[in-house]
């Protein structure tokens, strides 16, 4: 599929226990937030994972960042539903047959709180 400038692509997660659990033992991210529940039993699930609702997006359209910024603005608990809007900014044509892509982002959950926002940039494969 082919992107222009102005599409707004979306793509919505819920984290669970066990997902905090793996990036946990993966990241070695592992505060006491994130291993013992809130009086509601949530976790609070780590930033560099809800940061992975973006870059999935890119994922999916092969783009190989080459900046990423974030602004975490809330926790993000589990059982949370976050929703991500990623907004086409740049999207041009380079030599080699490559494209550059520049792209910002905003991350809100259920409540449409807002709880990331950013941008990255890259080319896409």
């Amino acid at each position: 599929m082919s992107l222009k400038v102005g599409d707004i692509i979306t793509f919505e997660r819920s984290f669970s226990d066990r997902d905090v659990e793996l990036f946990s033992e993966i990241s070695g991210d592992e505060g006491v937030h994130h291993k013992t529940p809130d009086e509601q039993g949530k976790l609070v699930v780590q930033g560099l994972l809800t940061a992975t609702l973006p870059t999935k997006v890119g994922g999916d359209y092969d783009v190989m960042a080459r900046n990423m910024k974030f602004e975490f603005l809330r926790p993000v608990f589990t059982g949370d539903t976050i929703i991500c809007g990623v907004t086409i900014e740049k999207y041009e044509r380079q030599e080699k047959n490559r494209i550059s892509i520049r792209s910002s982002f905003l991350c809100k959950n259920q409540h449409e709180k807002e709880v990331l926002k950013g941008e990255f940039s890259g080319v896409i494969l």
